[in-house]
């Protein structure tokens, strides 16, 4: 039985290691992470980031807002969101910080 127990607890610890499936985005062959952040006495505003944008920036979108669709179900129960800088930027207007594109907007509550 101890054996047991320690072979789970290696995989557990090992399932824990590296980038998270849930926060990659696959996108014309390449990976894509996405990150999220928002405060936590208003949940529905959000700064939301996706990268590397030198290696495309439909890909790093692409990653970015899908933290915001994650993000907006998971608080709110909805995934429509009134975008301030969102996806749908000309390429050229996009804000790009650190080979990470930044999209921000609100989660519109159901």
């Amino acid at each position: 039985m101890k054996p047991a127990w320690i072979c789970a607890s290696v995989l557990c610890l090992l399932a824990a290691c590296g980038e998270s499936e849930l926060d990659t985005v696959t996108f014309e062959g390449a990976r894509f992470a996405g990150d999220l952040r928002s405060e936590r006495g208003d949940r529905a505003a959000f700064v939301a980031l996706g990268g590397p944008a030198s290696v495309s920036l439909e890909g790093a979108k692409q990653a970015a807002a899908y933290q915001v669709v994650q993000h907006c179900i998971a608080y709110l129960g909805s995934s429509d969101v009134a975008w301030v800088n969102g996806p749908d930027v000309a390429d050229d207007k996009l804000v790009v910080q650190d080979n990470r594109v930044v999209l921000t907007g609100r989660c519109i509550e159901p």
